[in-house]
C-alpha cells in the first residue's frame, strides 16, 4: 500500500469521504476501484484507520484482487451471517467470474445465466432441494418459483454488499470481492474445479447466526435472525454433504459476517470522531 496523505485519525476523520464510507464499511459493503472515491480514501487512509477499526473489535482488510471490507471480531458490531441462498449464489458468481469466457461479455451476468449455472453445477433436483423448505413432498412448479425468488433476493443482498452491481433489471456486474468466496480452495491445484465440486455438493459451511448486541448507542429495534442457518424451526434446509471434500478449509466461510443492510434502521451519524455505533 501507499503511504497514507492522512498525518493523524483526524485529518481522516474530517475528510468528506469519510462519513459514507465508514457507514457503509460497517454495514459490511466491500469496496473495489470501481467506488473510485472511496476506494481511493481508504487506500492513503489506511495507515490511521487500520488501529481505529481495531479499537472497536474490527479489522480493515484489504485483499490483493482489489478491494477493501471490514471484518468484525468482537461483539460491538453487529453481524450476521449470510445465508445458503447468498452463499451458493456467491460461489456460483465466482465461478462465473472465473470464467475467461465472462471477459467477452463485460464481466456481466444476468440472473437466467446464474440460474444456468446452479442448476447445471449443482443439478436441478439439488438445487430445489436447497433452496426450498425442508420439505418431503412439494409442486415441482412451486418450488421452482421459490429457487427463482431467493436467488433473485440472493442477489439483491450480494449487491448491496459490494460483491455485484445491478446494471439493469436483470443484469449484474461481477466485483472483484467475489474472490472471498474462492478462500476455501485457494491451495487448490485447480482452484475452479474445486469451487465447482464445492458448489455441486451443497457443501456451506457457516456458523450459526449470532444474536444481535446492542452496544455504543446502536440501532434500536433490529431483529435478530433472517433464517440464514439451521437452527431449530428455520425454514433454510440443512447444508448437504455429497461430497464433504475434507481436504479444503471450508472454515473461511466462517468469516462473512455482515451487519443485515435489510433488518438495520438507518445509523446515526455521530459528530464525534470515536464513535462507531
Amino acid at each position: 500500500m501507499t503511504a497514507s496523505k492522512f498525518v493523524t485519525l483526524g485529518d481522516a476523520v474530517l475528510d468528506e469521504q469519510f462519513p459514507p464510507v465508514d457507514l457503509a464499511l460497517r454495514r459490511g459493503r466491500h469496496i473495489d476501484r470501481d467506488d473510485a472515491e472511496w476506494f481511493g480514501f481508504l487506500r492513503d487512509a489506511a495507515d490511521v484507520l487500520e488501529p481505529f477499526y481495531r479499537r472497536y473489535g474490527a479489522e480493515l482488510v484489504y485483499r490483493a484482487d482489489g478491494y477493501y471490507y471490514l471484518l468484525p471480531s468482537g461483539d460491538k458490531l453487529t453481524k450476521r451471517q449470510l445465508g445458503i441462498a447468498e452463499m451458493l449464489v456467491g460461489q456460483a458468481l465466482t465461478l462465473l467470474y472465473l470464467d475467461p469466457a465472462n471477459v467477452e461479455q463485460g464481466g456481466r451476468v444476468t440472473r437466467e445465466q446464474v440460474l444456468a449455472h446452479l442448476a447445471t453445477v449443482m443439478g436441478t433436483d439439488a438445487l430445489i432441494v436447497a433452496l426450498n423448505p425442508k420439505r418431503r413432498k412439494y409442486d415441482e412448479r412451486v418450488a421452482q418459483e421459490t429457487v427463482r425468488a431467493r436467488v433473485a433476493d440472493a442477489l439483491r443482498r450480494l449487491a448491496a454488499l459490494g460483491f455485484v452491481e445491478a446494471v439493469a433489471a436483470e443484469e449484474f456486474k461481477l466485483r472483484p470481492a467475489l474472490m472471498r468466496f474462492a478462500e476455501p480452495v485457494r491451495a487448490s491445484a485447480d482452484s475452479t474445479d474445486a469451487l465447482s465440486r464445492l458448489v455441486a455438493s451443497g457443501e456451506v459451511a457457516f456458523a450459526p447466526v449470532e444474536p444481535e448486541t446492542e452496544v455504543g448507542g446502536g440501532p434500536e429495534g433490529e431483529e435478530a435472525g433472517d433464517g440464514s442457518g439451521s437452527a431449530e424451526g428455520s425454514d433454510e434446509p440443512e447444508p448437504t454433504s455429497a461430497d464433504p471434500l475434507a481436504a479444503l478449509d471450508v472454515s473461511e466461510f466462517e468469516d462473512f459476517g455482515f451487519e443485515d443492510v435489510e433488518a438495520s434502521t438507518e445509523l446515526k451519524e455521530s459528530d464525534e470522531a470515536g464513535v462507531l455505533e
